[in-house]
Order: C-alpha cells, then sequence, then structure tokens
C-alpha cells in the first residue's frame, strides 16, 4: 500500500497529461505512484502530477540513489558520446509508465555530429500517442539530461509519428517490467 506524504513546503509541478505548470501548496497529502528518471509521479486529490527530483526534499526524501547515478555517469564519462546518450535516454520516463523511453521503443534515431566544430546530438523520438500533453516534457527531460553529457554542445530531440509507436516496438525488457511475458 502506497504512504501518504505531506508535502513539506510548495512545489512547482506538471499537471498529468495536459502538461500545465501547478502548484501544490505546503500541507498537500500525495501519493507516490512513481519514481524513475530522477522525477516523481504524484497522486493528489487533484489527479496526477510530475514533481521534479530537487524537489525531493519537500517530500521528505534523500536522494541516495542519485549518488548512485552520479557514480554511474563517472564511470561512463570515457565511454564514447552515443553511448553515453543511450545510458542518459534510458534514465527518462514518460510519467505514466514505468518503463523508460528507450526500452518502450520511442526512440527511433540517434546520431552525435560535428557542426562547426561542435558536438550535437540529434534525437527522434515519438510519443505512446500523439495527443500526449507530456510530450513537450518528455522531449525537455530527454534534452537537458543529454546536455549533461560532457563534450556535448548542442542537443535537438525532434518528436516524430512515422512509424507509429505500437506495443511491439518495447524491449525484452520493457515487457517484462510490464508484465507482458
Amino acid at each position: 500500500m502506497q504512504e501518504e506524504i505531506t508535502l513539506q513546503r510548495e512545489v512547482d509541478a506538471i499537471q498529468i497529461p495536459s502538461g500545465d505548470t501547478i502548484t501544490l501548496p505546503a500541507g498537500t497529502p500525495v501519493y507516490i505512484t512513481q519514481r524513475l528518471g530522477g522525477t516523481f509521479t504524484v497522486a493528489t486529490s487533484a489527479g496526477l502530477a510530475r514533481i521534479s527530483s530537487t524537489d525531493a526534499d519537500a517530500m521528505g526524501i534523500d536522494l541516495e540513489a542519485e549518488k548512485h547515478k552520479r557514480e554511474e555517469a563517472e564511470h561512463l564519462k570515457d565511454a564514447p558520446v552515443e553511448d553515453q546518450v543511450w545510458a542518459q535516454l534510458k534514465s527518462v520516463y514518460d510519467p505514466e509508465i514505468p518503463v523508460d523511453i528507450v526500452n518502450l521503443g520511442l526512440v527511433y534515431d540517434c546520431t552525435v555530429a560535428d557542426e562547426e566544430g561542435k558536438t550535437v546530438v540529434g534525437i527522434k523520438m515519438t510519443l505512446t500517442a500523439p495527443g500526449c500533453g507530456m510530450g513537450p516534457v518528455i522531449a525537455a527531460d530527454a534534452q537537458s539530461k543529454i546536455m549533461t553529457i560532457e563534450g556535448v554542445d548542442d542537443a535537438k530531440v525532434e518528436l516524430v509519428w512515422d512509424p507509429a509507436w505500437n506495443q511491439d516496438m518495447i524491449s525484452e525488457e520493457g515487457k517484462m517490467k510490464l508484465g507482458m511475458i
């Protein structure tokens, strides 16, 4: 059973599925429904919302897992940029689905190019549904995580709809997490 948490201070959040920014006041009771990719999906009396890990303290959460993630990133530091990009993309989640965007099959293309002496990463990705209000938020999350890679000067994340996503695109790992196999 999920434990009710009372917000210790006001936090900005993103309403799911609209993608609108909202403010949750101090004292608001929330239930964490998902804690993946450095964000928290919480259920409130007004519906689902996404809270950034930077506001984890408002929920009384110590982010020891973030320390582990930084150590893992340090381990990948000498890997090729493309490998680092894929690792970062595996830390991006649709807040309604507990599988990262890579294993969901949402990332169609990843390129690393030298454009006038600058390293530019290009990502083509889709969503599980074209009308998803969280699309720009998920794309921005992917872009910001790619930009943390040392040596990357720019990251361009493009939402595409061709080919249309379907469940066959989910990796075996993703299907296992979703209980599909």
